[in-house]
Formats: C-alpha cells, structure tokens, sequence
C-alpha cells in the first residue's frame, strides 16, 4: 500500500509548476462560479460593487462538499488528456450540484446543451440565477446537468451505479465520488463488495474516491473521526489498494493528486492489460483514493465569530441573512478567486485556461456513456412463441410460469453475450430461472473451493450477478441500462419493498429526462417479483407482502406498468414486450410454483395486447345480460375465481356469469389518468353499469378501488385481496385467511346478486361447511385436501 509519504517516484513529473498554476486557476474558476449560482442573480462578474438587490433572495445550496468536487473534477480533466481516457463522473455527495455545473460550463459542454446559458458574461448572469430558483434547475445532480447518470438527491447508489456503468464497457473507467456521509449508509456499505463481480478481462474500471471532509449536515462523519490506519485497514479488508491524500495546501495537495492519479491510472491499466493478455487467474486489488480536505474548502474561514471553514457550519449555505456585513463578506469571498484573472472582459474564461479541458466527446460533460440512450441497441430477440407452452384445453394442464420464462431468457442472454444482465440477489435459481445457466455462469471473482463445482457453476465471466442486496443489484441494473445496456432483476415480492426509494428514485429520473429533448431513451428496468405472497406458505408471515405494486402506482403513469399475467404463456408475451420497451420501469408479478395453464399462446397474445379481456371460454353469458361479473388480476386470485365459477355453474346452472381477466393494471384507470387506460365507454360495455361485480385481486384490495372508484359503476365492486393474514401454513389456507378463496368469492356472489336470494341459501350453507371441512383437514393432514389440490377446470371451451 502507498501512503502520501511513499509515492512512487516517476521520471516524468506529474505538474510542471505551469500547469499546477493553471489547474489551480482552473479550480478557483469552478469554486467561483459555483459560489454564484448559490448566492448571485445579477452582477455575475462584480464589475460593480454587490448590493442586495444582486443576491437571490431565498439561498438554496450546498457549499461543504463542493470545492473538493471541483478539486478532483479538474484533475480527472488532466488525467482524460494525459492517458486518452474515456471517463464519465458520478458524485455521491448530490450537494455538490453547483460543481458539476460549473465544470460543465467551463469545458463548453453546458453551453452546447443550453445555448441561453452562453459563455459570456450574459450567459453567466442565467448560469447563476438559474441554480435552485423558479423556472430553472434543481440544486443536485440531476438530469438536466450533462455528464450525468446519478441523481444525488438521495445517498448510497453512487458506487452501484458507477459499477453497473463498468459492467461490459472495457474502455470506460467511470470516477465515483463517495462522501462520507453517504459511506454511512447501507447500500453504500454493501456496494464497495462490487469489486468481486469486475472483471478486468471484459469490464471497464472504477476508480472510488472516498472524499472525507469531516462533516455531515451537522454532526461528525463515522469515517473522518478513524485513525488513517483503521480506515486504511477497512479499505484493505473490502479488497482495495488505498491511497490517502490529506491536506488544505492547494499547491502541495494539486502534486499530491496529480501524482497519485498518474500511479492509480498506470495501475488500472496494468490490471486489465494482464487479465486481457494472460486470463483473469485471481481477483485483482483495484486501487481507490481516500482525499481528506476541508469542508467548504476554500471559503469563509468564521461568519460572525462562528468556524465555518472546515466545520458543518459550511455544509449548505455558510452564510444567509444578508445584511449588510455579510454582503461584504460575501464579495470579498468571491473576489479571494480573482474573476478578473479568470474571465475576459466579456465574461469568457480565458482561453489559457479553457485549453485544461478535454475536447470534444472525451470531456465529461458530453461523453455518450451519461446520455446511454446514445449508445444504445436494440436486443437481439428470439421469437417468443417458440417457447410457448401447449394449452389444449384451458385449466387442465401445469406449469411453473417462471421456469418457462426462463427459457426464453436464456436465448436473449444467449444472442445478447455483451448487452443484457440478470440481477438478482441469490435468487436466480429458486425463482426457476435455472436454465440460464446453460448458457452463462453465476458471476464470481472470489475464491474457489473443489465442492464449488456442484451446482455453484460460479465463473469470472458469468453474466448473471447475484449478492445478497437488492439495493446493489438494483444499482448496477440502474447503472448498465443508463449506459445504454440493457437488464433484468427479479427478486422475491415480499423484500422488493428494500428498493422502494431507488425505484423512486429513477422514475423521477424518467419522468425528468421525459422533457430534455437532448436525452435519448434508455432501455426499461425490469423487475420480476416471483416468489409471491400468495405462494409464500412455508416461509411464514415475514415473507407475506405484496404492497410493492401499490409503491409504484403513485409514480407518473407514463412511467411505470404493472403486469400480473395469470400463466406461462401471458409471461411470455408480457416479458418480451417489457424487454423491448423504453423509458419504463415495469414491474411484471408471476408465479414461480406449478399452476393451472389457461391461454394459447395466440390467445396470449391478443389478451396481453389488450392487457384486459373477457374470458369467454369460463363465461356462460355470451347473448345475454350477465347476472354478476367475476374480476381477477394475478394467478392465484385467476385460480380462486375460476374455481368460484365452477361451484356456482354446478349449484346454480342459470346463473349468467361473465369472467375478465385483467393482465395490465393500468388498463383499470381511465383513459385520461393513463395511457393504457380503458374508456369509459369500454369498460362499462366489459363490467356493465350496473351488476354486481366481485374482483379478486393479487395485493391490498384498496387498490383496485382507487384505480376504478371514477368509474361508473364502482359502487357495485367488491375486492377481495390480501388483508394481512398469513403464518406458515398450506397454499390454500393462505387465501382461506385472507378470504379470497372460492368458498368466500362464492358467497359473494351469492351476497350481492338480487334475484339469488333465498334460492340459494343451501349452497351459502355448503359454502360454510366446505371452510370448516378444510381447516379440519388440514390441521389434522398437514396439506390441503384433495378436491382442492387437484381441481381442474371441468368444462370443455365454449361449454
């Protein structure tokens, strides 16, 4: 390990005391204009002494971590032009807005995408004004900003999201930035494991930057209050090789930067050209730097008595209420940076300076791997009816859905050997995704031991990539599919709700670059939620939880969908669809354990085209009025309902009975509300205006009522849904708990269809002793009984 005290000496020196001054210049530049666009909305260049009239009035900002952005920023600049390098830069610390801003602006990239925002003293004016203020752009990382894949508003995807950009781009090396604040979080924690799913050979590099300044908001931070041995020692035990800078000196701290740059990027050179000459034989130790500067570098040093500099006073705005000494402490900071060394008369920076900057593609700003729809292609995709699973007849024959799926995944991995990943965490197999493995490995850097060889199939190249996080996973996804790949993540239902604040996330980054003509579609994130609720008997109460849907109804409608396909060949239409898609995050929930197969792979298609349908080989109302409408949404609640059916045929022969099927959620609300929407129109001519309808519905019942409750007839819906029981127990006692079973559904109908009455009053009471019958059952047995397990739909299509 090198220290700052033990820096390979090379012939060749990192700085010429020439560019150290200009990079400085260049530094003082960044930190000036990223002051301004915190505090100024006039006087850009102070060619006038400052008033209050020039400051904003409402100061929204980040200040503590921004100078040493800005810092690290121009050095990357340098090591770009030195080694050729093709580098995008991802900051974990989202405060530092104002950087990257800033930088942009100086290497002309922001100028190109804003044209308004010209480099001239004008262009400075909005540059400025612009920052957190009406009308302009948010005060983090986000979209608008070029160079950007990672929105900073919420900590801990940095790192994940600079790996997933590694993943399969050999040339990139993508700069990450984690402050140390964001280091305390979880998924932050998790994701420095990354490094044992890189591979030199195939991927491109991270370089981590740990940046320390001391202060969170307003508290120490965990890892700038440890010995520089501890932290070292941290480092070292995740499989890092760490170099420590520390220091305030701007002079002796650009040489220290300068030359471990040099030495980290002629290391990460060396690794890949070993790995790709001779074969990854061992998992290498990727360098990382742990910069420890000042927080608010560079800026007021005490306001009104009080440390600021180097303190968590300097966290956001080091200074606000603007009277009048704080105005003129205000433009002494400003003018500590000498704008009138850095920009002409003008207003543009001077060209000396300009020329640290990369050109063209190779700046940061403007490099096609932070606008991935650039890059992207479109899969390679086998014809998913190849894999279709032969329905005869509806209801009579099983299959595990997802192990069908899998088998078409399998060929899209095949066909797509460098642009398409599985994540997953630990899961792949158990959610009967297995038959991947005929074609790609588990990923895996790490050790190996003789008995791995049974069923671990591990490899260095494996392209689907399992840890135990979904947050991790779910990052790399993230950041593979904004780099213009495209992916996969399935997880069990229950914990999907781990990464509810990530789906957030990026479907406020979706929504956002909606409006950003400059940003090209990204390929869709896919999430599989298998292992589910109502199949989650053995596993108890804690895997019980199917509210994850519920989490992505409240997104924009023109980013999110919900597919619940009720068999195997539904999930195959409706994956291949979402595989194709753009711009989306859908969410498809299925069945991973062996169920009853309904539809055709032609009748497939037309039902999940429509995304809803009357099934009329289950229905006996064709011609006619229908006397009750009986809905289902997911495969077990398609199940309950057909099941229902069959009773009430058999016990009430003249019952008119219409079923539908709903595949795409979406299609519940109103044309008006969301795209996939059905008129109103439509779906009164599917659920009438004025029958009983009785919905069984895969989550939390509430849900089907706020997606309908505008439509005409939503007073006569009645859901069934999970309400929050469950334990270990058998399949069918679950919905039994939950009284979406075909005993209850029965009974309801029986409830709320007028002319039934007192008709049907002794199959209400065969009802009651069948729940009874079963709970004797099963506490006695220990599994369902017989006419529950076996049952099949009776009747031949068209009966």
């Amino acid at each position: 390990m090198l220290t700052k005290l033990e820096l390979e000496p090379y012939t060749e020196d990192a700085l010429t005391d020439e560019l150290l001054h200009k990079m400085n210049a260049y530094w003082r530049a960044a930190n000036y204009l990223s002051v301004g666009q915190i505090y100024l909305m006039d006087n850009p260049l102070l060619r006038r002494p400052l008033k209050k009239e020039d400051i904003k009035p409402r100061l929204l900002g980040h200040w503590g971590t921004t100078p040493g952005l800005n810092f690290i920023y121009v050095h990357f600049n340098r090591i770009i032009k030195k080694f050729d390098l093709d580098m995008i830069y991802i900051i974990g610390p989202g405060h530092g807005g104002p950087g990257i801003v800033a930088n942009t602006y100086l290497e002309g990239t922001y100028s190109e995408y804003y044209p308004n925002v010209s480099q001239d003293e004008e262009g400075m004016r909005r540059l400025f004004k612009q920052f957190s203020f009406p009308g302009g752009i948010p005060s983090h990382v986000a979209p608008e900003i070029p160079g950007s894949i990672h929105e900073g508003g919420e900590l801990g995807y940095s790192l994940s999201h600079a790996f997933g950009a590694a993943f399969d781009n050999p040339g990139l090396i993508v700069g990450c930035i984690v402050g140390d604040g964001e280091a305390e979080t979880g998924p932050l924690a998790t994701s420095w494991h990354s490094n044992k799913f890189l591979n030199p050979a195939t991927d491109g590099a991270v370089l981590p930057i740990l940046h320390l300044n001391g202060y969170k908001i307003a508290n120490p931070s965990i890892l700038a209050r440890i010995s520089q041995e501890e932290l070292e020692s941290l480092f070292i035990g995740y499989g890092y090789k760490p170099y420590y800078l520390e220091g305030s000196d701007p002079e002796s701290m650009h040489r220290l930067m300068a030359e471990t740059l040099d030495t980290v990027i002629r290391e990460i050179k060396d690794i890949q050209r070993e790995a790709r000459e001779n074969g990854v034989h061992e998992r290498p130790l990727w360098p990382m730097i742990i910069l420890r500067t000042p927080k608010g570098w560079t800026g007021p040093k005490e306001v009104d008595g009080k440390k600021t500099e180097d303190f968590w006073r300097s966290h956001q705005v080091p200074f606000s209420d603007m009277q009048s000494d704080h105005i003129l402490l205000l433009e002494e900071w400003l003018k500590s940076y000498g704008p009138d060394e850095l920009f002409d008369k003008e207003g543009r920076f001077v060209s000396d300076l300009a020329k640290l900057a990369p050109k063209g593609k190779r700046r940061m700003g403007d490099n096609p791997h932070a606008n991935g729809g650039l890059l992207r292609r479109n899969l390679r995709m086998p014809d998913f009816r190849n894999y279709a699973f032969d329905v005869k007849t509806p209801g009579t024959a099983e299959a595990e859905a997802t192990r069908v799926m899998g088998t078409f995944l399998r060929d899209v991995m095949k066909y797509n050997p460098r642009n398409f990943l599985i994540m997953g965490p630990d899961e792949t197999a158990s959610n009967r995704l297995g038959n991947l493995f005929e074609v790609t490995q588990r990923r895996w850097l790490g050790d190996y031991l003789p008995e791995d060889s049974d069923g671990g199939n591990l490899g260095v190249d494996g392209r689907v990539m399992e840890i135990l996080s979904e947050h991790t996973c779910l990052g790399w996804l993230e950041g593979y599919v904004l780099t213009g790949r495209h992916g996969f993540f399935s997880t069990y239902e229950a914990f999907a709700h781990i990464i509810d604040s990530m789906f957030n996330q990026h479907a406020k980054w979706l929504q956002t670059t909606a409006h950003i003509p400059w940003r090209a579609p990204i390929a869709s994130i896919n999430i599989l939620l298998s292992s589910h609720v109502w199949r989650q008997d053995h596993n108890g109460f804690s895997h019980q939880d199917p509210g994850f849907i519920d989490h992505v109804i409240n997104k924009k409608a023109s980013v999110v969908r919900v597919y619940l396909p009720p068999d195997a060949n539904t999930l195959l239409s409706v994956t291949n669809h979402c595989l194709k898609s753009l711009n989306y995050i859908n969410v498809i929930v299925a069945g991973k354990q062996p169920a009853l197969q309904y539809l055709s792979m032609d009748a497939a298609i037309k039902h999940c085209t429509a995304g809803i349908g009357i099934w009329e080989w289950a229905s006996n109302d064709k011609g006619t009025e229908p006397d009750v409408v009986m809905a289902c949404a997911g495969d077990i609640p398609t199940l309950e309902t057909l099941a229902a059916v069959d009773i009430l045929r058999r016990n009430i022969p003249d019952l008119k009975i219409r079923v539908i099927n709903v595949v795409d959620l979406m299609t519940l609300q109103p044309k008006e509300e969301h795209p996939h929407g059905l008129s109103n129109a439509d779906f009164d001519e599917m659920f009438t205006t004025d029958k009983p309808i009785i919905f069984a519905y895969h989550g939390y019942p509430w849900l089907i009522h706020r997606l309908t409750y505008r439509r005409t007839n939503h007073d006569n819906i009645h859901v069934r849904g999970y309400k929050e029981e469950g334990t270990t127990t058998t399949p069918f006692d679950m919905v039994v708990l939950n009284e979406i079973d075909r005993f209850h559904l029965v009974g309801d109908v029986i409830d709320r269809v007028p002319r039934l009455g007192y008709l049907a009053a002794y199959t209400k009471q065969e009802m009651r002793h069948k729940l009874i019958e079963h709970n004797e059952y099963i506490t006695k047995v220990g599994e369902d009984m017989p006419e529950v397990r076996n049952w099949k739909w009776p009747y031949k299509t068209g009966s």
